[in-house]
């Protein structure tokens, strides 16, 4: 089997030769170099590669200028406004929101939102879908912070929970100006082909939902169900893989319902994967459950390769079932660990071949 059939068949709660395995975020190429490991990077499987937009350039001037006079010089600004200020340590950063301040819905038509219906930032697409699928491998097309975590990085975190439990009028006109926007990219990404589209928002905490249940069922689950529809709309095929960290076991149902058939990364920090396997696994792929706080920087090879073992007898059998840590692995993880973690994935799977 080449990787997209793996991917494929998986999906279709199969049992493939061999469970795919891919990375959460980054690639082997990436991961090896940051190891000083580039020579190893080929005896990294990845099944699923990602393709996306291209970025609209940032507004910073105006940003600076109208939002964010006091900005630091070193923040960074993204296609949406979004301000970043990073830490001393290059990695940690602090989210510095434009809209925070601004409470009027007309003001909305005159902040700098993004068009990523420039045919330019997706002309590229079907080429590349193209190209990766000639090489074997299973292509997904990503759109995660969809709108959610995007909304509240433009309007402040606090500004957002609270509006939405009391006044959500302004908050909800900004997470539709997003909507439309990932109507049309959730289009694109299934016109150019791809196997698998992306979704998702962080709405969980590692002790239980970040907002409540029936607030995300009001304010997100329509917006979310309407860019899965979208997209279906043109690929009725297309698989949809739905992300957030975090215990989000109140709302699995709902995903479902919305047409999420992927999710990820069932962290096992907080949600138990075989309790999720038992009970959605007919229904939904789990990728991840290699948990990246624990198992992999903490643990020894030997019982990096136990956890993965574990994972292949709950969780793969009668497919359904993408393997991978649940998020990056940093720099600070001992290379013998993430061998230990790839030469487990095909020792231990596929539980046709234990057998």
């Amino acid at each position: 089997m080449t990787s997209r059939d793996r991917v494929l068949t998986t999906l279709a709660h199969e049992e493939p030769d061999l469970v795919p395995v891919t990375l959460a975020y980054g690639t082997p190429e990436s991961l090896c170099r940051t190891h000083g490991r580039s020579a190893e990077a080929e005896r990294l499987r990845q099944d699923i590669h990602s393709v996306s937009f291209r970025s609209p350039p940032p507004p910073e001037d105006v940003i600076r200028a109208r939002y964010l006079p006091d900005l630091p010089p070193r923040a960074r600004v993204d296609a949406w406004g979004r301000c970043s200020v990073p830490g001393d340590s290059g990695d940690a950063y602090r989210v510095v929101s434009p809209l925070e301040r601004v409470s009027d819905i007309a003001a909305l038509a005159y902040y700098p939102f993004p068009d990523f219906t420039s045919p330019g930032l997706s002309a590229h697409l079907e080429a590349e879908v193209r190209a990766l699928h000639e090489l074997g491998f299973a292509v997904q097309g990503h759109m995660s912070q969809t709108i959610f975590e995007l909304g509240w990085e433009l309007c402040g975190m606090d500004r957002t929970l609270m509006d939405l439990a009391s006044e959500p009028e302004f908050v909800l006109a900004v997470f539709d100006r997003i909507m439309a926007q990932r109507l049309f990219q959730a289009r694109r990404y299934a016109q150019a082909g791809v196997d698998i589209i992306r979704v998702g928002d962080d709405v969980g905490t590692q002790k239980g939902m970040m907002l409540a249940p029936g607030l995300w069922r009001r304010h997100l689950l329509p917006r979310l169900a309407a860019v899965i529809a979208a997209a279906r709309a043109v690929a009725p095929g297309v698989a949809v893989n739905y992300h957030s960290d975090g215990n989000i076991e109140p709302i699995i149902p709902d995903l479902i319902d919305a047409g999420v058939t992927i999710l990820n990364p069932i962290q096992p920090e907080c949600m138990d994967p075989a309790a999720i396997k038992r009970r959605y696994g007919k229904r939904l792929t789990l990728l991840g459950t290699i948990g990246t706080q624990t198992t992999l920087p903490w643990g020894t090879p030997r019982q990096v390769a136990q956890m993965v073992a574990r994972r292949m007898r709950e969780c793969a059998p009668g497919g359904g079932f993408i393997i991978a840590p649940t998020h990056t692995i940093q720099p600070e993880v001992p290379w013998q660990n993430i061998r230990a973690f790839y030469d487990a994935v095909d020792r231990y799977g596929p539980p046709r071949r234990r057998a």
